[in-house]
């Protein structure tokens, strides 16, 4: 069974002009291969890791700008893995490939630290596109100075939430969506607006990733017991406003 389907590479196809470093941490040689061959074609400058290991001895000697992960790693799993950067502090955008179908199991990899997932079999121009935008994502965004809706602020320049005196942890995807919140606060945004312009390609009407990082917003934005600024609008969206300031 291939978990991949590949298309016909041809010279025609754009090479990217910025030779954007790539670490695909895959322990399957013939999906590997085909993978490396194609992010070449591509203009990636592109390193294999077959296990968890050989990936972080990768990753200590050098940064890339992205990384494909496998799940199902012999030895460090990709789930352990994700967690162990996070851990770390190390925010490399990381892909995540898996096998597995189950909503559960794509949320895992979500609360491990990945940014984006991809279920096997997949084709390649969804892959490459995924990529692009996990790297364009990496790029710091627009200055706002300080964005600020009841006692939850954001300073875009020094990158740091407070809730109040509660500094708020954030990982990249969480900042990025609590950010567009903010910049629109009091307009409610559909779930296609968030959806592309946090994780930059077309809406997935299937996907719950958008539900998972409203919830990890939620969750750190009201840790200490603090009012619900990130509301649902049923059949809309979301939106950040504050109800107690509403007459």
């Amino acid at each position: 069974m291939r978990l991949w389907r590949p298309v016909a590479l041809t010279p025609d196809l754009p090479v990217m002009m910025a030779r954007m470093r790539l670490l695909v941490v895959e322990d399957d040689p013939a999906l590997a291969s085909s993978l490396l061959r194609s992010m070449v074609f591509e203009g990636y400058e592109v390193s294999h890791a077959p296990t968890g290991e050989d990936a972080v001895a990768a990753l200590s000697s050098r940064g890339f700008d992205c990384m494909v992960l496998d799940v199902g790693l012999p030895g460090i799993s990709g789930l352990e893995l994700t967690r162990r950067l996070r851990r770390q502090g190390d925010e490399t955008p990381i892909l995540m490939l898996t096998a597995r179908q189950l909503t559960g199991d794509r949320v895992a990899g979500l609360d491990a630290g990945a940014d984006d997932y991809l279920v096997k079999p997949f084709e390649l121009e969804e892959l490459l596109a995924r990529i692009r935008a996990l790297v364009r994502r990496s790029v710091p965004g627009e200055d706002h100075g300080v964005l600020e809706v009841a006692d939850l602020r954001l300073d875009t320049r020094a990158h740091q939430a407070w809730r109040g005196d509660r500094e708020v942890q954030l990982t990249r995807t969480e900042w990025q969506l609590l950010e567009y919140l903010l910049s629109h606060a009091g307009q409610v945004l559909t779930r296609q607006q968030l959806w592309q312009h946090v994780w930059g390609y077309d809406f997935d009407p299937g996907s719950n990733t958008l539900d998972v990082f409203i919830g990890y917003v939620r969750r750190k934005t009201e840790a200490g017991g603090e009012p619900r600024l990130v509301q649902t609008v049923r059949g809309l969206g979301y939106v950040v406003r504050d109800r107690s300031a509403v007459p």
